[in-house]
């Protein structure tokens, strides 16, 4: 029997493949974790024990710096959000509802725009440069690769925007699965069943199930008077609306109001912001998750 550090690739049907210094070990977790409602995910540390009859476990969860729900991983530095052009079009609500809970939980968003080849993605490109991310095409392969290196970044997206395609062009080796959008439904297969770290250009790159329609649930901890914060562009002219009680989504003297119509601001991202805003005005205190 032997104790090891390691963090978890993925887990499958109950068992967590678990990667140490010493390989990689299938591990069942200890019944605690179900009493406690702790679910082990992708990208936890944790503690194992090692047994010759093969009935290895997971015996401890170290603290998590950070841990989301959808998609479900922790310890993650970036949240590289892969959104399509065309087939799925892009939901642009759902990728900026992405980028506050990758702010609210101090993870840095990334955004790759793919089939720029079918339409065209500077609509996009235009958008999220204004908002200090880095943004790429899906064939700057080199810069998201250099983006990757050192880091722990988790790929979230639609079903069939290409986050396993992007895998396989970063890294041929993986050779993951991928599947075409499905012509009749206008949506992808979901093609990966959970969560799973690969080693990729020197860092730490998750790849998790793609999505066909995100609930937009507003009790994700976000309450709307810090929302203006997770909006990183909005920043520079917070405290400078005429009332201290400005929401900022339309009142009179609103500074990121001002910025909007100067177009110094996307007025697609302010649309988000209104939107989330009131969604999470409608929460009440009791029911927001933190």
């Amino acid at each position: 029997m032997q104790q090891l550090n390691g963090f978890i690739l993925k887990g499958i049907g109950g068992f967590y493949y678990v990667e140490t210094a010493f390989g990689v070990f299938e591990c069942k977790a200890k019944g605690r974790f179900r009493k406690e409602r702790i679910t082990p995910l992708a990208g936890d540390r944790v503690t194992i024990t090692v047994r010759e009859d093969k009935d290895n476990t997971v015996d401890e969860i170290l603290p998590r710096k950070n841990a989301l729900r959808r998609p479900p991983v922790a310890n993650i530095d970036q949240l590289l959000l892969v959104v399509s052009t065309v087939s799925p079009v892009p939901n642009v609500l759902v990728l900026d509802r992405m980028t506050a809970i990758a702010e609210k939980a101090g993870i840095v968003p990334l955004i790759v725009v793919s089939k720029d080849d079918l339409s065209p993605a500077q609509p996009l490109l235009d958008v999220y440069r204004t908002t200090g991310y880095r943004v790429f095409l899906n064939t700057e392969l080199d810069a998201i690769r250099d983006a990757l290196r050192g880091k722990t970044t988790a790929l979230s997206g639609n079903s069939g925007v290409g986050k396993s395609t992007l895998l396989n062009a970063l890294d041929p080796s993986l050779q993951l699965a991928t599947n075409e959008i499905s012509e009749k439904l206008g949506r992808g297969k979901h093609t990966t069943r959970q969560a799973e770290v690969f080693h990729v250009a020197g860092g730490l790159a998750v790849d998790t199930a793609g999505f066909s329609s995100l609930d937009l649930f507003a009790n994700d901890g976000i309450q709307k008077e810090d929302l203006a914060e997770l909006f990183p562009e909005f920043r520079p002219y917070l405290g400078q609306c005429r009332f201290t009680s400005c929401a900022h989504i339309g009142e009179q003297g609103c500074k990121i109001c001002e910025m909007v119509d100067a177009g110094v601001i996307s007025d697609s991202r302010h649309r988000s912001y209104v939107a989330m805003y009131e969604a999470a005005k409608a929460v009440k205190p009791w029911e927001i998750r933190q």
